[in-house]
C-alpha cells in the first residue's frame, strides 16, 4: 500500500485508512520505533498496563514489613503551629 506523505506544520504524516487501524488495533496513541531503515508503529500501552501482574508477583501481603519503625518525633514536630 502506498500513502502519500502530507504537511502537518514543519513535520509529515501519513493517513492510516481505517481498516489498517481495526486491523493493528491502533487507537488514540501509538508507539514509535525506529528499527534500521524502518518506521514501526505499534499499538500504545493502556495506562497502568501490567501493574497488576507485577503486583501478584511480588507476593502476598501477609509477608509486609514496615522498614523503618517509629521515629521519635523532632523539635520541629513537638513546637506548636501559630499561623
Amino acid at each position: 500500500m502506498k500513502l502519500q506523505l502530507v504537511r502537518i506544520g514543519n513535520s509529515r504524516g501519513i493517513r492510516i485508512p481505517k481498516p489498517v487501524l481495526e486491523q493493528c488495533r491502533l487507537r488514540d496513541a501509538v508507539e514509535l520505533q525506529v528499527e534500521e531503515d524502518r518506521l514501526v508503529i505499534l499499538p500504545g500501552r493502556r495506562l497502568r498496563e501490567g501493574w497488576e501482574e507485577a503486583f501478584r508477583a511480588a507476593g502476598p501481603p501477609h509477608d509486609d514489613e514496615l522498614l523503618i519503625g517509629g521515629l521519635p518525633a523532632s523539635a520541629f514536630d513537638q513546637a506548636e503551629w501559630k499561623w
